[in-house]
């Protein structure tokens, strides 16, 4: 790994006390525009510095909750987790919208400034008083656990933000949150930890309802980690495995790293994800660049061996409680339980479209259709519940056939399929399906057109072709001399019904305006990346 592999390293921590169906607005809501507004007041404009602290990928938050089984184990450790009302009647039942927060914070999840030498570490800079939503990602997760999606938000996207203004999405929750907090100063409130609390909370609100007017869907839940969880994080697993096509030099955010498959952690894990100039794409590919390693930190705390490592384990638990905030009316173990699917790959990560970039007061910003993004959501949302429909129809269908006898060694036989029905591609869909059962893939090709299908064998063959044509639907079979001992020839015919082979999952669209990786990013396997 070029010197990048790394070990196990004890997460940053110090002494802190334990703190205490689909929705959308309806018609006759009133619109963004007649919400009560406060004091308008310009934000704060960061300089170059500050926007090269950028995305710090929601990887914890979205981890915590990926991973509640384990909180049975440490139901202690969750009542210290800090928590935050935003949320008016969020569920835990049906499909749920999560909204992933990252935050450039220089505090810890209550709200305490970080020490020194920790922000020294992590390269952080001087807390200036400014927090950026530095990355944002929708995640649903259909009815019933299956196939989730995580929506990737630009942090650049100009929208409407509700009582405040026209900005980019990451300045909703900053701006609002210092107009809350002049205005509790000015209405007498003196308690410093009142002041952070109540208008983070009035930040944390006006976030959801900008996603929410952006994206067309409600939100149930809420997760954010700041800039230490996620330097936490990534040490407490012990690193996570990243791929680079290009090596990568770039002195701005600290990005050093060769060309290839590495394990990165720590301070080389924030560099990894910070990482905008010199990427063909700036804010995009850095979005793409979270999405990886997101998918492969989620790959591995739920398939790397994480829960069978106490040291992890607990380690894990650690950065919940010091830098994971999420609403209080979060049922995390129920919610483990619906999403058990999302491992094993069921995740994948796709950017909303977007309609280029633009400059103008607020700096450069990215252009973002509501109407389109919603579109597009509705219809990733759609299609994913009917891949979803016609897999469990055909496990259904599956469930109802035995498997090959036990004393049966399928990989013994060679099975020739030839397609004389009018289904196009069934033979190579049918020596995929008995490959998968085992048996040996043989000749796979068309033949003359006939009524019935059958499996024709030779001599002692006679039990390997009764239980291929048991996965066939039961269609018969025949004693053929000619049939090579230790080959079935399975012929289709009219009659085949083609529900009796499993359909192959439908490959999940991408985004329509910006371009996608070659290989679809989800929570199995590393693709190579910018």
């Amino acid at each position: 790994m070029d010197g990048r592999s790394t070990t196990y390293t004890r997460p940053v921590s110090w002494d802190r006390a334990p703190s205490v169906p689909q929705r959308r607005r309806p018609p006759d809501a009133p619109p963004p525009g007649n919400r009560t507004r406060p004091p308008r007041a310009a934000p704060h404009e960061p300089g170059f510095r500050k926007r090269l602290r950028t995305a710090l990928v929601v990887t914890s938050a979205l981890v915590m909750a990926l991973t509640g089984t384990a909180w049975g184990l440490y139901r202690d450790v969750t009542a210290r987790i800090t928590t935050t009302d935003v949320i008016a009647g969020g569920g835990d039942g049906g499909h749920l919208n999560i909204l992933l927060v990252g935050v450039d914070s220089r505090t810890d999840a209550h709200g305490r400034p970080l020490p020194p030498e920790v922000q020294r570490m992590l390269s952080s800079g001087p807390d200036t008083g400014v927090l950026n939503s530095d990355t944002i990602i929708l995640l649903h997760v259909p009815e019933g656990g299956g196939a989730a999606t995580a929506f990737s938000i630009p942090r650049d996207a100009y929208v409407n933000i509700p009582g405040y203004r026209r900005d980019k999405i990451n300045a909703a929750y900053p701006a609002t949150k210092a107009l809350a907090a002049e205005r509790l100063v000015s209405e007498g409130v003196k308690e410093p930890e009142q002041v952070e609390a109540e208008s983070a909370k009035e930040g944390r609100s006006t976030l959801i309802r900008t996603v929410e007017d952006l994206t067309g869907q409600t939100i149930d839940h809420y997760a954010e980690v700041n800039l230490l969880g996620f330097y936490n994080l990534t040490t407490a697993i012990g690193g996570v495995d990243v791929c680079l096509r290009k090596p990568v030099d770039d002195p701005l955010s600290g990005a050093h790293f060769p060309a290839g498959p590495q394990t990165i952690s720590g301070t080389d894990a924030l560099a990894f994800v910070r990482q905008r100039h010199g990427l063909p794409d700036g804010d995009l590919s850095r979005i793409r660049r979270q999405q990886v390693f997101l998918a492969a930190v989620a790959d591995k705390i739920l398939a790397g061996g994480t829960f069978s490592d106490p040291t992890r384990l607990m380690a894990l638990t650690g950065v919940a409680e010091q830098s994971l905030v999420i609403d209080e009316h979060w049922n995390l173990l129920g919610f483990a339980q619906q999403a058990a699917d999302l491992a094993a790959g069921n995740l994948q990560f796709v950017t909303i479209p977007t309609n280029g970039r633009d400059s103008n007061a607020r700096g450069d910003v990215v252009l973002v259709d509501p109407r389109t993004v919603e579109e597009f959501i509705e219809q990733r949302i759609g299609e994913q519940a009917a891949a979803a429909e016609a897999a469990a129809q055909a496990a259904d269908a599956q469930a109802a056939v035995p498997p090959p006898p036990a004393d049966l060694i399928a990989s013994r036989y060679v099975v020739d399929v030839r397609n004389g029905s009018e289904l196009g591609g069934m033979a190579a869909s049918v020596a995929d399906h008995l490959r998968g059962l085992g048996f040996g893939r043989g000749i796979v090709d068309n033949t003359e057109a006939t009524d019935t299908s059958v499996v024709r064998y030779t001599g002692a063959d006679a039990d390997a072709a009764r239980a291929v044509a048991q996965q066939l639907g039961d269609i018969g079979t025949e004693s053929d001399g000619s049939v090579a001992r230790g080959h079935l020839n399975v012929v289709l015919g009219a009659d085949f019904d083609p529900a009796v082979v499993p359909e192959k999952e439908a490959s999940a669209p991408t985004t329509k305006a910006e371009p996608e990786p070659t290989e679809p990013i989800t929570a199995s396997g590393v693709p190579c990346i910018d």
